[in-house]
C-alpha cells in the first residue's frame, strides 16, 4: 500500500455510507480501491448485463468482451506493471472479481483463469524471457490462456494425474495425456499444462508446468456440450497426443504438486470475492422486485416473510465482504495462508448459492426467465461450488488445519 493509500484508508471511516451499503463497507476501502471497483462496475453495467442473459441461453462466451476487458486492466491485475499489468493490490483485484461475477460467473471465470491460473504461474515459475514473451500480450487480451490440471479421472486428487511429459536426449519434451473441464480451452492460444515427468510417481513430486501453444501438432480441444451451468463460458476437453515441446517450454521454477496448488490458491482467493458479486446481484434484484411487485394490494416488500429473506441475504453478504476484505489485507501483507483462502471460498460460495436460490423464490414465476439474473446465477454457482476445490474438499482442508489430522489419507 502506498503512503497516499494509507492516508486515505485512515481517513476513510469518515466516509458516508452509500445507498445500499448497510454496513458502510466503503469506509474500509481506499479511494483507489473504490475507483477500481466503480470503473469495473460501470463496464459490467454497460457492456455485460445488456447481453449476458441472451448469451447464457445461447451458450458460449461473449468474445467481443475480451479486448475491452484487457483495456480495462482486469487480466492479471495484481501482477507487476513491468509486464503490462495493472500492479494493483489484492483487495482491488478482489473487487474486480466481485464486479465481473456480478455480471456472470462465466465472465469472472474467463478473467480469473487468464490472470490467476495462466499469467500467475508464468510470472511465479517462469523465466524472465517467458514472462516478457507472454504476460504483456495476455494482459491486453491479445493472447488467451487456459490451465490444464484437472483430468477425467483426477479432479479432487490432482496428484494422481496420468498426463506425462518425457524428456528427450536433446532436452525437448513429448507430452501425452488429457485434461477435462478446462475453461477457455477452445479459445486459448496457449495452455499451461501440468504433467508428471517420472513414472511411478504417486504423490505428485515430479509434476512440472509446461507452456503449450495450442497450435502445436498433437494438441486438440473439444467443447463440452449439454451444460446447464456456466453456459456463458467455454469449457473444453484437451488432448495431448505426442505433442513435441522445446526445452524452454518448461516452467523452470515449477516443481511438485505445490506449484499448481499455489495457482489454485490465487484463483480461490478471487472466487471468494466473485461469489459475493453473484450474491449481490441476486439480492439487489430481489430487493428491487420486492419493492415494486404488488400482491394483495401492497408491495411484497411489506410482508414479513420477504423482509426476513432480504435481511438474511444482506447479512450474509456483509459477513462475506468482511471475510474477503480481511483476507485481502492479509494477502497484501504477506501473512495469509491457503487454509484461510479455503475458509473464504467455502463460506462465500455457499452463502451465494443460498442467496441465489432464495432470490429466485422471491421472484416467483418470473424468477425462471432469462431477463432476470437470479436463476442464471443460481445455476452458475453450482459449478463454482464444485470447481477450484469442492465445498467438501475445502471442509477437509479446514478440518486438517484445526485438528491436525489429514483426512485425505
Amino acid at each position: 500500500m502506498t503512503s497516499h493509500e494509507s492516508e486515505t484508508f485512515l481517513a476513510s471511516p469518515q466516509l458516508k455510507a452509500r445507498e445500499g451499503d448497510l454496513f458502510n463497507i466503503d469506509a474500509a476501502l481506499t479511494e483507489d480501491e473504490r475507483a477500481v471497483r466503480d470503473s469495473v462496475r460501470r463496464f459490467v453495467d454497460e457492456q455485460v448485463l445488456p447481453i449476458i442473459g441472451e448469451r447464457y441461453v445461447a451458450g458460449g462466451f461473449p468474445k467481443e468482451l475480451i479486448l475491452p476487458m484487457g483495456a480495462l486492466g482486469v487480466y492479471g491485475a495484481n501482477l507487476p506493471e513491468k509486464y503490462g499489468c495493472a500492479g494493483l493490490n489484492n483487495v482491488s483485484y478482489g473487487l474486480i472479481m466481485q464486479e465481473l461475477e456480478r455480471g456472470d460467473s462465466g465472465v469472472r471465470s474467463f478473467a480469473s483463469v487468464q490472470g490467476a491460473l495462466v499469467m500467475y504461474p508464468i510470472y511465479a515459475f517462469g523465466s524472465e524471457e517467458q514472462r516478457m514473451k507472454w504476460l504483456p500480450k495476455m494482459a491486453k487480451g491479445e493472447v488467451i490462456g487456459c490451465f490444464g490440471l484437472t483430468e477425467p479421472d483426477y479432479g479432487s486428487n490432482p496428484a494422481g494425474m496420468i498426463t506425462r511429459a518425457r524428456e528427450q536426449k536433446d532436452g525437448s519434451w513429448i507430452l501425452n495425456g488429457a485434461k477435462m473441464w478446462i475453461t477457455n480451452g477452445s479459445t486459448a492460444q496457449v495452455c499451461v499444462c501440468w504433467a508428471k515427468t517420472a513414472d511411478g510417481d504417486n504423490d505428485g513430486k515430479s509434476i512440472r508446468g509446461f507452456i503449450v501453444p495450442t497450435d502445436s501438432k498433437g494438441f486438440s480441444a473439444k467443447d463440452q456440450k449439454g451444460k446447464l451451468s456456466l453456459r456463458a463460458s467455454d469449457t473444453s476437453e484437451l488432448v495431448f497426443s505426442d505433442v513435441h515441446l522445446p526445452a524452454d517450454a518448461i516452467l523452470p521454477n515449477s516443481g511438485g504438486l505445490k506449484s499448481p496448488l499455489m495457482c489454485l490458491t490465487q484463483a480461490r482467493y478471487g472466487i471468494s470475492w466473485g461469489a459475493l458479486g453473484a450474491a449481490m446481484a441476486c439480492y439487489e434484484e430481489a430487493l428491487a422486485y420486492a419493492k415494486q411487485r404488488v400482491m394483495f394490494d401492497k408491495v411484497i416488500a411489506q410482508f414479513q416473510i420477504q423482509q426476513v429473506r432480504l435481511a438474511e441475504m444482506v447479512t450474509e453478504i456483509i459477513k462475506g465482504q468482511l471475510l474477503s476484505l480481511h483476507l485481502g489485507r492479509m494477502k497484501d501483507a504477506g501473512t495469509f495462508n491457503p487454509q484461510q483462502v479455503s475458509v473464504a471460498k467455502r463460506n462465500n460460495v455457499n452463502i451465494a448459492t443460498d442467496i441465489a436460490r432464495e432470490a429466485r423464490r422471491l421472484l416467483g414465476a418470473n424468477g425462471i426467465l432469462a431477463e432476470y439474473a437470479s436463476m442464471r446465477h443460481m445455476a452458475n454457482l453450482e459449478s463454482v461450488y464444485t470447481y477450484e476445490g469442492t465445498h467438501d474438499v475445502h471442509s477437509l482442508i479446514i478440518g486438517q488445519a484445526v485438528t491436525g489430522f489429514n483426512a485425505f489419507k
